[in-house]
């Protein structure tokens, strides 16, 4: 058993010294006080100062020649002025732009647009790079993805057969919209419902840590709950401070439903922050509640338009697209994640999940029960559509518009 104490005393000597010490000296001392504590010293010493056992091996084997010839000079340095293994892109100047122009082919959007994907793997890559005499591990390729801002994704099956030839294009218009707004300081959000989730003790896929043999107990089928009823998370993701708002209703994923997230966020979180704003843009899936071919959506951004008394744009994402909606990578899943394993017996419990989610870029996120009603079926006629103050965009009107506010007279 390692003594405690004295891997306390190894501990504090190590931080009042390893700034004074080079990369030699550091393994040759964790190598004598490893030799000091006796057996197992190699892997207690490691431990407490978060160094290899390799390389306090290496020190013992240092230690050990020194030992044999004492009289020996000690070596100057550890290396020569510029030496050691240089970066890639350094002894390499050409990798870059040979991987883009491997990538570029498989880009989806502008190249500076912050939704840029490859369908390419990092091994296949790695080997066309390797041919064209840039040899590189994928490993690396993958490093490099990531310094370039690519992400790999995965296919996503539609219904609307093949892919509308306009779809880069509605990408790039989507990425000039974001930059524009950013570029002046109004909020931009993306909006999408996650999952309906049942309410109870019912099996939440994913694992947590609990003592052996005493996992949580479940229900066996997942039968709704007639008293606690279901959770519908609908988030609002402010992209720009990496900020979220998500409703937990408990009736009907409306579009009404959806406005009143949008409405719930601005007067928490989105009015703080962007006091003197004067339009709202809203990054939003084809399809659902805040679908394009919604007409009750549009009917309730107008109201809400009019309550905020701004305009307020909106771009949709076609249906075979949607995943590149930032809340769903930005938020969701990461609030998927912190919940895991976790049965959600309550509404008030989902919304402590939901409002402690973080992460290490700093999402901050708010959530809050909404106990409205939202009736489905309601049926938005031609002239109620005709008096919106709707004006669609020269480019797919379809999919990009704007509410402006109707003043009351």
């Amino acid at each position: 058993m390692q003594d405690a104490a004295a891997l306390l005393a190894i501990e504090s000597r190590y931080r009042s010294l390893s700034v004074l010490m080079d990369e030699r000296m550091r393994r040759q001392w964790a190598a004598a006080e490893s030799r000091a504590y006796g057996w197992g010293g190699v892997r207690a010493v490691g431990s407490v100062i978060g160094m290899s056992p390799n390389t306090i091996r290496k020190g013992l084997a240092e230690l050990a020649v020194r030992d044999e010839n004492p009289q020996a000079p000690v070596e100057p340095g550890l290396r020569r002025a510029g030496a050691g293994r240089k970066r890639h892109t350094e002894s390499d100047p050409q990798l870059l732009q040979a991987l883009e122009s491997l990538v570029e082919p498989t880009t989806r959007g502008d190249p500076e647009s912050p939704l840029r994907w490859t369908l390419k793997s990092t091994t296949q890559l790695a080997q066309e790079l390797t041919r064209q005499r840039h040899p590189v591990s994928p490993r690396t390729v993958g490093r490099l993805l990531n310094d370039l801002e690519y992400s790999l994704q995965g296919n996503r099956k539609t219904l609307e057969g093949s892919s509308h030839p306009d779809r880069n294009a509605q990408f790039e218009y989507i990425n000039a919209s974001v930059k524009r707004f950013q570029q002046s300081g109004q909020p931009v959000i993306s909006v999408d419902t996650k999952k309906k989730e049942l309410v109870g003790v019912f099996k939440n896929d994913g694992r947590e840590w609990q003592p052996k043999g005493e996992p949580e107990k479940v229900k066996v089928h997942d039968f709704l709950d007639a008293e606690l009823g279901k959770a519908i998370p609908y988030g609002v993701y402010d992209i720009s401070e990496n900020q979220g708002w998500v409703s937990v209703g408990i009736d009907h994923d409306t579009a009404r439903f959806a406005a009143e997230a949008i409405a719930r966020w601005w007067k928490k979180m989105g009015s703080k922050r962007y006091g003197d704003a004067k339009e709202l843009l809203i990054m939003a899936d084809g399809g659902g509640s805040n679908g394009s071919r919604c007409r009750l959506w549009k009917v309730a951004l107008q109201e809400l338009a009019t309550k905020l008394e701004m305009p307020v744009h909106v771009r949709h994402f076609q249906p075979d697209t949607s995943k590149r909606n930032k809340i769903e990578h930005r938020m969701f899943s990461h609030i998927t994640r912190n919940w895991r394993g976790r049965p959600l017996v309550s509404h008030e419990v989902i919304i402590k999940l939901i409002a402690n989610t973080t992460t290490k870029t700093g999402l901050k996120i708010r959530a809050g029960l909404d106990t409205g009603n939202y009736p489905t079926g309601i049926a938005v006629t031609d002239e109620e559509l005709a008096s919106l103050n709707l004006k669609r965009a020269d480019f797919h009107g379809e999919w990009n518009y704007k509410l402006l506010p109707i003043r009351k007279k």
